[in-house]
């Protein structure tokens, strides 16, 4: 498949692509991320390594759309954990709310 990325044309297939992660460490995941055999590599890592190209150079949305249409499972942002409760919110919560007559 045919994709562009950082303005530069690749043609790139799945199996090219599993040959290139191939031996690749998986960095931690922030953000995207992209599951390429049994292991979850951050969009940017992978963009690096098929492209051989600085990550500020790309975007982690052509590597997303790249990825896609080669048919591998892509993660997005997860999700952010509830802030904190209040030691008042916390109380207010263990009584619950009031009963309206």
């Amino acid at each position: 498949m045919r994709c562009v990325i950082a303005r530069f044309p690749f043609d790139l297939t799945k199996v090219g692509v599993l040959e290139s992660m191939k031996g690749v460490k998986p960095e931690t995941v922030v953000g995207e991320s992209v599951i390429i055999g049994r292991r979850v590599y951050p969009v940017m890592q992978v963009g690096q390594v098929i492209t051989r190209q600085d990550r500020r150079d790309f975007s982690a949305g052509e590597v997303v759309r790249a990825m896609v249409q080669l048919g591998f499972t892509v993660r997005g942002l997860p999700e952010a954990p509830p802030a904190p409760l209040s030691p008042l919110q916390q109380a207010s919560a263990m009584l619950g709310s009031p009963v309206s007559v």
